[in-house]
């Protein structure tokens, strides 16, 4: 049996906001930040991305809350118990309201659970979060019992990627009845006021609110996805905190009097995607003279190997990243849960990636088109670009298409493209989050591969991942994990490039606690003693 329970008056103020209510900041009339990245919808349930995760955080709040450093801590539950193996119970905060004034219940979390995986033209599901969920019971208003098809130890955090939402307000609710402000009635620390798809967001102080209260009367979001111009905003006083500042606008900013960053190791990783899941001709991939290819080179372990081989990672985290990434040839940081110490940062080897490529039958090599987003994560475009050049030295003419993010993602998950440079941010600090949603197949049914949008299939080694998920004892359980990593870099689903350090600039005499899920919160803001 395992218990988690934490004092509510913890988990509701961290440090940095609780010095900066002590100061008086609550007397601050707005919060001005500049996000690097599109918040794409305010429905919490659409498209598993993390800026529409963080931004959603204001209005609503998960059964439980995730720390800076992506430990769990009480949210909209109070504590959490494993009563058996496959039964948990929640207890959940006395006396919430939704933003107008009705009660929050278990019945709430029940429907909320139930609306996630079936949200219409859904291009990122967060079901992959509630596999394991066989029966939801509502013992009593503030009691909820969980029963899972297979033990998960994770649950606590699995389900602190899911939002809850009201039954009242949610109800037949769609997506756009959000993002107009209609069904955005929440339970947390501030209430919509405002949604201009690409460009602003507005929130202001939920006065009910149970936790600590905010330092800001309002928080308006501006969306500035272009570097230069993110940074030009805080220097001029425009906003007061950027999200991702340029890495050749970090030097200049740590030298500037008004200005602090705040940096921490992250969890998200770059990297590259393969289609599967066409065996024939591919719609972006040719040989030299233009003409379809009659088979997909990309299923060939040999050709996905000779592509890795190519690839300099230390230069792109050095000279496209400019120090702000690492190499790496896994998903996870040294130290995580699930990291595999075995498994080192792949050497750029370009002889041995032209003989793979002979042994595979493309002596001469073939052309194809790398598909990114140019407005998402930090050098995504020029990232891109030097992974065109590198591949192009073995043979691989590469040419490189930028799309904005949401137009990237609604075609990614339609299976339209034949390579892409993708991102995935393990906001739950283990390397099981990608096993689950981007490495094991895409199954509907079992709500498993959510994220598994090049439609990658190795049943072995999804048997593997399910086990994994499923161990209870903590050793063994990172040890499966580890091994399932293993498998998975062997196999190259996807080929890893970078880790990204998470960066944040503030005018004084705010703060920011940084975050390993690089989430953008007015609640981490303070003030410096």
């Amino acid at each position: 049996m395992t218990t988690f329970r934490n004092a509510l008056t913890r988990f509701a103020m961290a440090p940095a906001l609780a010095a900066a209510l002590l100061a008086g900041t609550a007397s601050a009339a707005e919060l001005r930040i500049g996000l690097a990245a599109p918040v794409s919808t305010i429905d919490p349930h659409f498209a598993n991305a993390t800026p529409n995760s963080a931004f959603a955080r204001h209005i609503f709040e998960a059964l439980v809350a995730r720390s800076p450093d992506g430990r769990p801590a009480p949210g909209l539950a109070v504590s959490w118990t494993a009563l058996e193996d496959n039964l948990w119970e929640f207890k959940l905060r006395p006396d919430v309201k939704w933003h107008d004034g009705t009660p929050f219940t278990a019945d709430d979390v029940i429907f909320s659970f139930g609306r996630v995986p079936n949200v219409p033209n859904n291009p990122g599901s967060y079901a992959g979060n509630l596999r394991s969920i066989a029966k939801l019971e509502a013992v009593d208003p503030l009691t909820l019992r969980i029963t899972t098809s297979a033990p998960n130890p994770n649950l606590p955090l699995d389900l602190g990627a899911i939002a809850i939402v009201s039954r009242h307000a949610g109800e037949g609710a769609t997506t756009a009845d959000y993002n107009s402000g209609k069904a955005a009635i929440g339970t947390g620390p501030y209430r919509f006021v405002s949604y201009a798809p690409g460009s602003t967001l507005a929130v202001e102080r939920n006065p009910d609110w149970g936790g600590q209260k905010q330092g800001w009367d309002k928080v308006s979001f501006r969306i500035i996805t272009n570097p230069g111009a993110r940074t030009a905003a805080l220097l001029s006083g425009d906003v007061d905190l950027i999200s991702s500042p340029s890495t050749s606008d970090l030097p200049r900013l740590r030298q500037e009097a008004e200005v602090r960053v705040f940096e921490r190791q992250g969890a998200r990783s770059l990297f590259l995607s393969p289609d599967f899941s066409r065996s024939g001709e591919e719609p972006f991939l040719t040989d030299n003279d233009g003409k379809p290819l009659p088979k997909n080179p990309l299923l060939d372990l040999r050709v996905r190997q000779a592509l890795s081989l190519a690839i300099n990672r230390q230069a792109l985290a050095e000279r496209v990243q400019q120090g702000m990434a690492e190499p790496t040839g896994q998903w996870m940081p040294p130290g995580a849960y699930g990291y595999n110490p075995a498994i080192p940062v792949p050497k750029q080897d370009l002889e041995a990636a032209r003989r793979l490529l002979a042994e595979a039958g493309y002596p001469q090599g073939f052309h194809l088109t790398l598909h990114s987003s140019g407005d998402r994560y930090p050098g995504d475009a020029q990232t891109a670009q030097a992974v065109a050049q590198m591949w192009t030295r073995i043979g691989v003419a590469t040419t490189v298409e930028t799309l904005p993010f949401a137009t990237w993602l609604s075609r990614l998950s339609k299976q339209e493209f034949s390579m892409v440079q993708n991102s995935w941010g393990s906001s739950s600090g283990e390397a099981g989050s990608a096993l689950l949603n981007i490495v094991h197949s895409y199954d509907h049914d079992k709500r498993m591969g959510a994220s598994n949008d090049t439609r990658y299939v190795n049943p072995a080694l999804d048997k593997q991942i399910e086990e994994a998920l499923s161990t209870m004892d903590p050793a063994l359980r990172e040890k499966r994990l580890a091994a399932a990593v293993e498998v998975a870099v062997k196999d190259l689903p996807l080929i890893p490039m970078i880790l990204y350090k998470n960066a944040w600039a503030v005018r004084r005499p705010l703060t920011y606690e940084a975050r390993m899920d690089e989430q953008t919160l007015a609640m981490g803001v303070g003030r410096e003693n």
